[in-house]
């Protein structure tokens, strides 16, 4: 008999309708998968410390404990800075009402000396209101410490990896001669991974200490925070950039007026100007392999699954989904093409 076709439409319904049910599944589960992800892309981004040691033929404890240790101290570095941090923009919010209430009151006094009418003045500021934005940002802060708050299974997942990463490795290679195209795919992934981190880590830290270097300098309050929100938001594509300028720039309006506020927002402007638009590009070049479209349906698709983790991860998820999905498989290199935006060689 001859094999009957599949109509094309059924395998897209089918496709969508899996990839639905596995989305939902995970966001059910998203305290256990946020975590096992954050530790997976942890562990490959120190593999090359891992393997510096095993070229020196370092014993495999030791090999195993400095990757673990950097990244719990890392870990811990940033869960401390933003929970006092966050304690105090607590306790520092509620000292600006009277601030606030005086510049509604200037606003509408503006408004009327130049013919705004106070209703219309009234929808803007119900729509721009810089108490919403800075409790949005407390609300991240907060969601962040959520995050770091299961660092207990964070680090047991941590050292588990470490332990199994020589022999993960040994694995994969001896799957080289039954399933090339999987173990290349995989190979790729973790370079992809790992080389997107590092350089995104390294411009989120000379982002971070400039902003606190311009934030100190204006005297807006709590620059170190601010500047550990700048480093965390340059992992998130296409809006980071965004959510790291708002709640500095809306501090810097209570704190210090209007001057100060547009003093703060040239700062950041430049700076994420000269080191995202100019520079990080020449060093990122295609690691990341993703289309601009993909990137932001990345950034929608794995916040709603995995909430603020997934916001930071979404470009090694979608790394890993193309990895097993599509690099994987030699006959989808339409499919390559389409999510990297770019024809395929040959």
């Amino acid at each position: 008999m001859r094999d009957q076709h599949v109509p094309r439409a059924l395998i897209i319904l089918v496709g969508i309708a899996g990839a639905v049910i596995a989305l939902f599944g995970l966001r059910e589960v998203a305290s256990i998968a946020g975590p096992v992800v954050l530790a997976l892309v942890l562990v490959i981004a120190v593999a090359p410390v891992r393997s510096w040691l095993d070229a020196r033929r370092a014993p495999v404890w030791l090999q195993v404990a400095v990757p673990f240790l950097i990244v719990v101290l890392v870990l811990l570095s940033m869960a401390g800075i933003l929970t006092i941090s966050a304690t105090q923009l607590a306790f520092l919010l509620p000292s600006y009402t009277s601030q606030f209430d005086q510049l509604i009151d200037d606003s509408q006094h503006w408004a009327t000396t130049h013919g705004v009418s106070n209703d219309m003045l009234s929808k803007a500021l119900q729509a721009f209101d810089p108490g919403k934005i800075l409790g949005l940002a407390q609300s991240l802060v907060g969601s962040l410490i959520g995050v770091l708050s299961s660092l207990f299974l964070i680090v047991v997942l941590l050292l588990a990896m470490c332990l199994d990463a020589p022999m993960t490795a040994k694995i994969l290679m001896s799957g080289e001669g039954s399933r090339p195209q999987l173990v290349e795919a995989l190979a790729t992934f973790a370079h992809k991974t790992r080389r997107y981190l590092i350089v995104s880590t390294v411009f989120g830290l000379m982002n971070a200490i400039l902003d606190v270097i311009a934030l100190s300098l204006l005297d807006v309050p709590l620059p170190l925070l601010w500047g550990v929100l700048a480093l965390i938001a340059n992992y998130i594509p296409n809006i980071g950039f965004v959510i790291a300028l708002l709640p500095p720039t809306m501090l810097a309006l209570l704190d210090g007026g209007v001057q100060t506020m547009v003093l703060v927002l040239v700062a950041y402007i430049v700076i994420n100007v000269v080191t995202q638009s100019f520079i990080l590009p020449k060093f990122l070049g295609d690691a990341v392999g993703l289309s601009t479209t993909m990137t932001f349906i990345s950034l929608i698709v794995w916040t709603f699954v995995l909430g603020p983790l997934g916001a930071i991860l979404a470009i090694p998820l979608s790394l890993l989904t193309r990895a097993l999905l599509i690099d994987s498989d030699p006959s989808a290199r339409w499919a390559q093409a389409l999510v990297s935006g770019k024809l395929p060689n040959g």
